[in-house]
């Protein structure tokens, strides 16, 4: 992706921390047909080393993780923070007009060869590490064990597993780190008067800001 220096991250721990606050990720890839995309969660590990790996599921019935068993390399984007900024939050504006509308966001991007698993331990691994992961919010955390095993293992039947190992990735905060300090408060500002995903985002700006 397009990236000016100021907007680049080349911390891995950032990056990291982006997926597993916004594990749904677009999984794309080009096949014979051209290029599909789909929406899916998933979790990420690392070892010792560093090596990052990516770990889903898709619908049997989905052609997808079928394309995948052909294509050398795939890629996963997850979108973190974002939201529109107002030119009229920047004291620029007001000095001499020159002031456009933008975007600002966080997204990380992914690239690696999939592997396609169908085995069941596997799969039942996946699907009660992802459920954790997300029941761990709920005041009564659901876990796989609390439906029938003949119910799970029918739809484990259902669903195909998909392995990244991360060969490439890259990380881009774009947070108003190009403008000055006083449109950087103005849009700190202008984000704090907005709903919950502003001040998030107003979050983000003022952690990056300088």
């Amino acid at each position: 992706m397009y990236q000016p220096i100021s907007f680049r991250e080349n911390d891995l721990n950032a990056q990291l921390a982006l997926v597993r606050a916004n594990p749904l990720g677009m999984l794309i890839s080009y096949g014979q047909h051209g290029l599909l995309a789909d929406p899916v969660p998933f979790l990420i590990d690392t070892d010792e080393h560093g090596l990052v790996t990516l770990r889903a599921h898709v619908a049997r019935a989905n052609p997808h993780w079928q394309v995948l068993q052909t294509v050398q390399e795939c890629l996963v984007v997850f979108q973190g923070s974002e939201g529109y900024i107002s030119p009229s939050w920047y004291a620029t504006k007001r000095l001499n007009g020159k002031a456009v509308p933008t975007w600002n966001y966080a997204v990380v991007q992914m690239w690696g060869m999939p592997k396609i698993i169908q085995e069941l331990s596997w799969l039942r691994c996946q699907l009660s590490g992802l459920t954790a992961l997300q029941e761990s919010k709920q005041p009564d955390p659901w876990c796989i064990d609390d439906a029938p095993a003949s119910y799970m293992a029918a739809q484990m039947k259902g669903i195909v597993g998909i392995e990244i190992v991360v060969t490439r990735c890259e990380g881009k905060w774009k947070m108003s780190q190009n403008r000055n300090t006083e449109d950087v408060d103005g849009v700190i500002a202008g984000l704090r008067q907005g709903d919950s995903e502003q001040q998030k985002l107003a979050d983000e700006v003022e952690q990056r800001r300088g």
